[in-house]
């Protein structure tokens, strides 16, 4: 392993393998990298659990005559009631999309007026046909006709197909947004660790090619059948970006120590290597194994999430350990050169390593007091997490965007003066058309959940019955009627009876959401303990530190809940935060204690378990520090968007990044290992080690 590792610090292999990858990368991103947008799929079946009866009525409604609809409901409200001019102004709009619609829309139904008299609707029932641009195109067109203000009367247009327009909004510029404000985050981080105007190009031109080449294979990806939507394509950079600079940093500060202690630049760079290098591909796995943990997961947003990101983690991995060892070999000591500062590293030079600094002054504080320190910052996290117990998942589509919406606002007009259902139709597929009318029947009987049961459209699948609920199809109190309406239905109509649209929707995703955090989070800690376990080669460490990761990951979540609320005033969370932050968080995270404990074992073996720890943690904390604040700083980020669910993730890992940082890897893991001294490597034979090394534990 060692030899093939470290095949790019060769006088003459290092130019080869940077040849060999840049060729390779420019011809994946060449061909590929530009298709990446029109691979992602953000229709609806794209965020939703495939096994779902949602997802299967969905299916069904496509093969109507009219296929898959959503409604554009065009809303008119005057505050004080509707003049006869603008009820004229609603007829003559309706008639004009009568006679003139986009390609994309059927003909509009009739106009309601609500009953106080204040405001006015008409829906148009719009294909959904997985083109965005000409779904965006025609609704564009329907809302540049009509949206706006015209003497006192508001007009927007609202409805499942207003919500899916101001999602494709935000999801079509993601990447482009996304990889611009990382890359400028990461560059200006590089400079200010670095203090060099030369150095911070090498590591950022290194994962610039490896983000572009991840876009280029996940289009292949997405062709090969992975769901790709724009949550996960936006993703992608955040973590390529993140995760290559991270062990970017750990090379570059194994190598600047090499220095200090070679004149060779070959032999600096195959030193870091041979030491760093495992450490960079233990850490890369680990976060690869556990992000594919979420292919397990039954939501297809979620699932589709584990390989392109593992996927991007590993490139990240890849050019890491070839391109940028490659590149710091050709370019050498002069890389690090600044007009400033004295940066460059010479042989015999005074640096930080493992005998002083200010990271070995912090590891001697820790020691001294290992047990108070520990139980100290232990309780600092358990209180930061008691807020967990508050956790509102009411994110839903009427308060998942930050900001004015035109959807959004159409629907408070809605809520104002007509039953909410109107907004967005419920399904009802009866497969046998004898019991269709005994399906309706059941369905009127319910007057407290249904306001109205519009006519029946007869197709292959059997009678659609399209349902207006009495509440508002996108609160979380109509989502949790679905079962008492699905159970009505196939009393009436038996099992085959399906029950689909955005309000069952939002139910099945909920569930398999919940049931996706209690199957996968258990697993991904599984995955991450037995890697720790074979690299430490101890059973009690990993243990610590997981369940270190575990805690730092609720104290994190905590804060980001009393936040959202209190700070930020978002109306909840979405279900799947807890699993994607988690995972994202233990994923990540873990480079830290692999960062941390490869050295300290490494320093252990020599030294005991107590001067292992101080030289470990002499040599790491800066590099750890560096990349805590780097990998919080890409995923702040997603706060550009304008997105609640995205910006609350960004949130809660760049926190818990940086409380993994600076509390739990740099005082709460080497105060725990201080007072366990030798039993922390239990039941290896290292335990034993002072008595072979003759250095007090």
């Amino acid at each position: 392993m060692a030899r093939i590792l470290t095949i790019p610090a060769g006088r003459r292999a290092k130019f080869v393998v940077a040849a060999v990858f840049f060729i390779v990368t420019a011809i994946v991103s060449g061909l590929f990298s530009g298709k990446f947008e029109d691979a992602q799929k953000n229709e609806t079946v794209s965020f939703l659990p495939g096994k779902a009866e949602s997802v299967k009525s969905l299916e069904a409604v496509k093969r109507y005559p009219g296929g898959e609809l959503a409604p554009a409901v065009v809303v008119y409200e005057r505050k004080g009631g509707l003049t006869a001019a603008d009820r004229s102004r609603v007829a003559k709009d309706q008639q004009s999309f009568a006679t003139d619609r986009p390609s994309i829309a059927l003909p509009p139904q009739k106009p309601v007026f609500s009953r106080n008299g204040d405001a006015a609707l008409f829906s148009i029932p719009i294909r959904v046909t997985g083109d965005a641009d000409r779904f965006e195109t025609g609704m564009d067109s329907i809302r540049a006709r009509v949206s706006g203000e015209h003497g006192g009367l508001t007009t927007k247009v609202t409805g499942g197909a207003g919500y899916q327009l101001d999602a494709v909004k935000v999801f079509g510029n993601i990447n482009g947004t996304l990889l611009g404000v990382t890359a400028l985050i990461v560059l200006i981080l590089l400079v200010i660790i670095y203090r060099s105007p030369i150095f911070w190009a090498i590591p950022f031109f290194t994962v610039l090619l490896a983000e572009s080449t991840a876009r280029g294979i996940g289009y292949l990806l997405a062709e090969a059948g992975v769901t790709i939507n724009g949550q996960s394509g936006g993703i992608l950079p955040v973590l390529v970006f993140g995760a290559g600079t991270d062990y970017a940093l750990l090379l570059v500060s194994r190598y600047r120590e090499e220095l200090r202690r070679h004149e060779d630049k070959h032999d600096a760079i195959r030193v870091a290597l041979q030491t760093a290098g495992p450490a960079i591909l233990a850490s890369g796995l680990t976060v690869i194994v556990a992000l594919l943990t979420l292919s397990l997961a039954e939501v297809n947003g979620t699932a589709g999430l584990g390989p392109i990101g593992a996927m991007g983690v590993g490139l990240a991995m890849i050019s890491m350990l070839t391109m940028l060892p490659a590149l710091l070999a050709i370019f050498g000591r002069k890389a690090f050169w600044s007009p400033f500062f004295d940066t460059i590293p010479h042989v015999g030079q005074q640096g930080t390593d493992e005998t002083h600094g200010r990271w070995r002054a912090i590891g001697e504080w820790v020691a001294a007091r290992s047990r108070r320190v520990w139980v100290g910052g232990t309780l600092v996290l358990v209180v930061l997490a008691l807020n967990v117990t508050q956790i509102d998942t009411g994110l839903t589509n009427t308060n998942s965007f930050r900001g004015e919406v035109e959807s959004v606002q159409g629907a408070d007009i809605l809520a104002r003066s007509f039953p909410g259902g109107l907004g967005g139709l419920t399904n009802v597929i009866v497969p046998d058309r004898g019991k269709a009318d005994a399906v309706r029947a059941a369905l009127e009987k319910r007057r407290e959940l249904v306001a109205q049961v519009l006519p029946a459209q007869q197709g292959p699948p059997g009678t659609r019955l399209d349902v207006v609920l009495r509440r508002d199809p996108f609160a979380t109190a109509t989502f949790d009627q679905v079962p008492a309406l699905r159970r009505a239905v196939k009393a009436a109509g038996g099992s085959s009876v399906l029950v689909g649209g955005p309000t069952a929707e939002a139910y099945d995703y909920r569930k398999s959401a919940t049931r996706d955090n209690f199957v996968v989070l258990p697993l991904a800690l599984l995955v991450v303990f037995v890697i720790l376990a074979i690299l430490l080669r101890s059973l009690l460490a990993p243990l610590l530190l997981v369940l270190s990761v575990i805690l730092s990951f609720f104290a994190a979540l905590g804060t980001g809940i009393f936040f959202f609320e209190h700070v930020f005033g978002f109306q909840g969370v979405d279900p799947s935060l807890p699993l994607l932050t988690f995972v994202f968080l233990v994923a990540l995270g873990i480079d830290y204690n692999i960062f941390l404990m490869a050295r300290v074992r490494e320093e252990t073996l020599t030294h005991g378990t107590r001067q292992g720890m101080l030289r470990g943690l002499a040599v790491t904390g800066g590099v750890i520090t560096s990349a805590g604040i780097v990998l919080a700083g890409t995923f702040s980020a997603l706060a550009v968007l304008p997105l609640v669910f995205l910006t609350e993730i960004g949130f809660i890992i760049a926190f818990g990044v940086l409380l993994d940082t600076f509390l739990v890897r740099s005082v709460l893991v080497p105060a725990l290992a201080f007072d366990l001294g030798p039993r922390i490597w239990w039941p290896s034979r290292l335990r034993h080690e002072e008595e072979h090394v003759g250095v007090e534990a």
